[in-house]
Parts: C-alpha cells; sequence; structure tokens
C-alpha cells in the first residue's frame, strides 16, 4: 500500500510492526504534537528502515536544528509547519538540502554509512530526502504557488485544521471553502510537476484526494486506530451479551 499511509504520535515500536503486517509501507511521524525524544526518535527511524517504512517526520517547528534531526536519524523526508510567506519558507526549507542547494550541515552516521561520504554523496542525499511544505497558514496559501517553485521545496502538504483556524473559519469541516483551499494546494503542486499529500481521515476526504491527485493519502491517526479497536471490541461484547 505505497499510496497511504498513517499518523503516528506515540514512538510504539510494537505498533510500528503491525503497520507493517497490515501493509502499510509509510508513517507520517509527529514530532510537534507527539512524545517522542531525541534518543527515541533515532531509535524508531532506525527500525522503521529495517522494517522498510518510509518515514516523514513532520518536525517540531520550523527550523534549521528540527530539520537537520530528523534527516541526520534517516528520515526519508520532513514535514516543515507553521510556514509563513514565500522569503520565509525558503530560509526554513533551506536546512533541508546540503549546499549549494541549502544549508543543511555535514555529520557522518547513519544516512552515509558511517563511511566517509563518496564525491556525489551529498547530491544523492538531496535527491533520496523530500521536503514538504505545509500549507496551514492563510499566508502560506497567499504564497502557496511561490514556495512550491523553490527548488528547496520537494511537495506540499496541507494542514487543513489550522489552515481553516487562520482563514477565520473556526474548526475544519471540510466545507466548500476547505475544499476551494485545498484544490488550489493541489493545483499548485500539480502545475508545478510535484507531489502532494492528504490527510485524508474520512471517505469524502479520501475520495477527494484521489480525484485532485494526491501522491499521498495519510488515512488515519495512531489513536484513531487505537479507538477504533476498542470501540469494535466492546460492541462485539455487546451483540454477544457479554456486557450490557
Amino acid at each position: 500500500m505505497d499510496n497511504v499511509a498513517l499518523w503516528m504520535s506515540q514512538p510504539h515500536f510494537s505498533y510500528l510492526e503491525m503497520t507493517k503486517l497490515a501493509g502499510f509501507s509509510s508513517l507520517v511521524v509527529e514530532l510537534e504534537h507527539g512524545t517522542y525524544d531525541l534518543a527515541t526518535l533515532d531509535q524508531f527511524v532506525a527500525f522503521a528502515r529495517a522494517q522498510g517504512i518510509s518515514v516523514l517526520a513532520k518536525v517540531i517547528a520550523p527550523n534549521m536544528e528540527s530539520i537537520q534531526q530528523a534527516l541526520d536519524f534517516g528520515a526519508n523526508a520532513v514535514v516543515v509547519p507553521h510556514i509563513r510567506d514565500v522569503g520565509h519558507a525558503l530560509e526554513v526549507t533551506r536546512a533541508a538540502k546540503y549546499p549549494p542547494l541549502g544549508t543543511r550541515s555535514y555529520t557522518g552516521g547513519r544516512v552515509f554509512g558511517y563511511a566517509r561520504p563518496a564525491t556525489d554523496a551529498f547530491e544523492t542525499e538531496n535527491r533520496r530526502t523530500r521536503c514538504y511544505a505545509m500549507i496551514e497558514t492563510a499566508e502560506s496559501l497567499a504564497d502557496v504557488e511561490k514556495i512550491i517553485a523553490l527548488d528547496t521545496v520537494d511537495g506540499l502538504f496541507p494542514g487543513p485544521s489550522d489552515l481553516a483556524l487562520s482563514c477565520g473559519r473556526g474548526a475544519y469541516s471540510f466545507g466548500d471553502a476547505d475544499r476551494t483551499d485545498l484544490r488550489r494546494i493541489a493545483k499548485a503542486a500539480r502545475d508545478a510537476g510535484k507531489p502532494w499529500v492528504m490527510p485524508a481521515w474520512t471517505p469524502a476526504e479520501r475520495a477527494f484526494a484521489r480525484e485532485e491527485g494526491a501522491s499521498l493519502l495519510v488515512v488515519a491517526t495512531q489513536n484513531m486506530t487505537v479507538r477504533q479497536g476498542i470501540v469494535s471490541t466492546v460492541e462485539m461484547l455487546r451483540k454477544e451479551a457479554v456486557i450490557a
């Protein structure tokens, strides 16, 4: 299942194994609102890679340290939150690419096989990793076409709930205005020939994402799947009259 992913906020290694057994090959690791510390993230990314699972790390903040740490641990991509206008996007996303394209700082280790890097290693790493700009503010939406045109931005990742709040609409409902914003984001990515990722929790959102050409659908959060499992168990027990 290369076109769908789960969202993980807590570093449960057994949960990662279960997602692999279920057929998932991609995870969004939530660092901004999640419970990962650096040591655990280092181990978690290594374990995910050993399982053949691609890791998109939603970093804690739009700064060099957060971006570099996730990539140095071996994440396949970073998702950068709280981007404002195109100037801010350029400043922040350059941390995801080695010079001359960006400003990412070198450290030896996992991504270079714990050896001296070859002459083309930095270009290879720039191609291997992706930097997704989150479009979750009114300012970033206004500049979305300019943001996706940056050489340091490989794709777009809307944050529908924060975007609705930033635009003064209150809670995200996947209403007409929400869909209009998402279509603009999708079109900007398509026109630039770059991918976009859709957080798609409902059948309607998933149908929309497919229609608009999303390359990856994030279909459930870790808490959603655990809660659904518990609720399904309770419903089964009620049908069996084990509980009232």
